[in-house]
């Protein structure tokens, strides 16, 4: 049975048509990903959907009493009213903190958040994040998400997607986010040229099944069916979780890939960027960072030890505010270590793309912004003009020569990233570079860096992308340490999932009486050479005594952590057996807020013994 359904809807926005003539339905329980273009008319397809905007022509009907939620890129949020009243309504604390799912979704989306928080004084994504939790915690028939995983680390997104998984609602989400996209819907949706084709399966189905319609109509150009073999090619031979999945027939996908070169040539990619750099990038020698300056904000490293060597592709991973951009920021010499030394080649010639757009004169035209930095650049064995880059990158005919200030955000981004490709730089620090770009963009990113040679250090919270042009992972888990992670993404969500990584929150926040950080860990990690060894018990200055001591202290703690966290978990399942006596849940309450006060308590006596210790 159908949720929803449009007949003949068309809709357009000046001149440009967005939907004609376009007939579909929602079932109850699908799960659809809408992809497309910037500015295609997926965002215009949703709302008609949801029936937040009348189309120009044709008919939209819901089933009667039909329940939609639906997430818009804009936000209604009250700016004076608190987050408990925007995401909870009239629920009394009992009634909610009894309820598990509902648990579950603060912790996951808002846990950093003071609930008594007006709207206004958030941040955008703290604004994202709290429409998209009152969203989930009310029932729905139908859930309409547009670009949910903005402003999500890797583990939102990860848990979003299986939360989203394990509901019975119809799903219908636009994303940029391959991987999500994958993970959550079953069917594609494809907006262009006013059209919406239709796919079975995912994105790796859509990839498929797209370019076997280019292959037999011969209507694709033939740069667009490359991208698109090549794009598959990497998906079969990528991680076993993304291909083990019987979402496309393997027999067809074998044939199209069958004489497809790997996606990018690392022996030759190595050497070049060798020749270009020598064999020091970066030194990072017993490095202490903080996030805020010299001893100021949550530390990032640790008495740090690592080395990025010429060729490397490295993909930078940790929770929204466990010090990424701080590394990079390091790396590009913006920002200085509290001690220690880094070593940057004499060779490096750097580009860093950061999270700020910079400023560009909003009187010139787009190409005319990229040529005053170069006319003419080598990628791989091929010579580009600036012409040529900017249409691969989205700018097509008239497009290059709009006037900068007419830009969106999007296009902004995108022409700042080419200007740093145009500078011919060996040394690429990009940090969220994937934000604003659609999907047929980010595909032409990823083909013009697997021609790049140089080192590659990736911050994104894309994990296809991240995944796609990376080679290795590396992870700041909250304990001062740069820490190698051969599973990739996939070992970082393990380990977190374990409890083997602190959350920013506990690296910043355990401190020990004298007011010095607790989280200090001196084992250190090294990605292309042997580091430092650890302190032994001379290095740290205590006696065979001393030591002894402080290890029984430590096992003792661990025994008492061992049993608070039994009695956690035993008052949640009361909690949950009693969630229809409000009295007997505010009881349970005032012992939970306190075992876990204990345990807050007991935590940072651990980190303390433990950096005595030098564990």
């Amino acid at each position: 049975m159908n949720l929803v359904n449009l007949e003949s809807v068309s809709h357009a926005y000046g001149p440009k048509p967005l939907l004609t003539d376009v007939s579909l339905g929602v079932g109850a329980g699908e799960r659809i990903g809408v992809v497309g273009r910037n500015g295609g008319g997926k965002t215009t397809l949703m709302s008609v959907i949801a029936g937040a905007l009348k189309p120009d022509s044709g008919r939209v009907t819901h089933t009667r009493g039909l329940r939609v939620g639906h997430l818009s890129q804009r936000d209604d949020l009250d700016p004076g009213m608190p987050v408990r009243e925007i995401v909870l309504g009239g629920r009394a604390e009992h009634e909610w903190a009894g309820d598990q799912a509902v648990r579950e979704i603060l912790a996951n989306l808002i846990g950093d958040l003071d609930l008594d928080a007006k709207a206004g004084e958030l941040s955008g994504g703290e604004r994202r994040r709290t429409a998209l939790a009152r969203l989930l915690i009310d029932e729905h028939d139908l859930i309409m998400l547009d670009e949910p995983t903005n402003h999500l680390d890797i583990e939102a997104i990860a848990w979003l997607a299986a939360h989203l998984s394990g509901r019975r609602s119809a799903l219908v989400v636009v994303t940029h986010d391959r991987w999500f996209l994958d993970a959550v819907s079953t069917r594609t949706w494809e907006v262009v040229d006013g059209r919406v084709e239709r796919y079975e399966g995912g994105y790796a189905a859509y990839v498929l099944a797209k370019a076997e319609r280019a292959r037999i109509a011969q209507a694709a150009e033939e740069r667009r069916q490359n991208l698109m073999r090549k794009e598959i090619a990497w998906l079969r031979r990528g991680p076993p979780a993304r291909t083990s999945k019987p979402k496309f027939r393997i027999e067809a996908a074998q044939a199209l890939i069958a004489n497809e070169p790997p996606p990018r040539e690392s022996v030759e990619l190595v050497k070049f960027a060798t020749a270009r750099l020598g064999k020091t990038v970066y030194d990072l020698e017993d490095v202490t960072l903080h996030a805020g300056g010299p001893g100021a904000g949550p530390l990032v490293l640790d008495r740090t030890t690592w080395q990025f060597g010429p060729g490397d592709r490295i993909g930078l991973i940790g929770v929204n505010g466990s010090g990424k951009s701080s590394v990079l920021r390091l790396l590009a010499g913006t920002v200085e270590a509290d001690s220690g030394r880094v070593v940057r080649g004499r060779t490096v010639r750097l580009a860093h793309l950061s999270q700020e757009l910079a400023e560009l004169d909003p009187s010139r035209r787009v190409l005319e912004t990229v040529e005053e930095i170069r006319k003419y650049i080598q990628v791989g064995k091929k010579e580009w003009s600036a012409s040529q880059l900017l249409e691969r990158l989205g700018f097509k005919g008239d497009a290059q020569w709009k006037v900068v200030g007419d830009l969106s955000g999007g296009e902004r981004r995108r022409l700042q990233l080419l200007r740093l490709l145009m500078d011919d730089p060996n040394v690429l620090l990009l940090d969220e570079p994937t934000n604003d770009l659609d999907i047929e963009t980010l595909n032409e990113l990823e083909d013009l860096l697997d021609g790049w040679p140089g080192t590659l250090i990736l911050v994104s919270h894309d994990r296809y992308f991240l995944e796609r042009v990376t080679d290795r992972a590396v992870a700041l888990l909250g304990d001062g340490r740069l820490s190698m992670l051969p599973g990739g993404v996939d070992e970082y969500l393990e380990r977190r999932a374990a409890g083997a990584a602190l959350t920013a929150r506990t690296a910043s926040g355990a401190t020990a009486p004298d007011g010095k950080d607790t989280v200090n860990s001196p084992a250190k990690d090294t990605l292309n050479s042997p580091a430092k060894d650890a302190p032994t018990q001379d290095e740290t200055g205590l006696s065979a005594k001393e030591e002894r001591e402080l290890r029984k202290e430590l096992n003792r703690l661990e025994r008492q952590l061992d049993k608070l966290g039994e009695q956690e978990a035993k008052l949640h399942a009361a909690m949950a057996e009693a969630a229809a006596d409000y009295a007997r849940l505010g009881s349970l309450d005032a012992e939970l807020r306190d075992v876990l006060a204990q345990k807050d308590t007991v935590e940072a006596a651990w980190l303390e013994v433990a950096d005595r210790l030098g564990d």
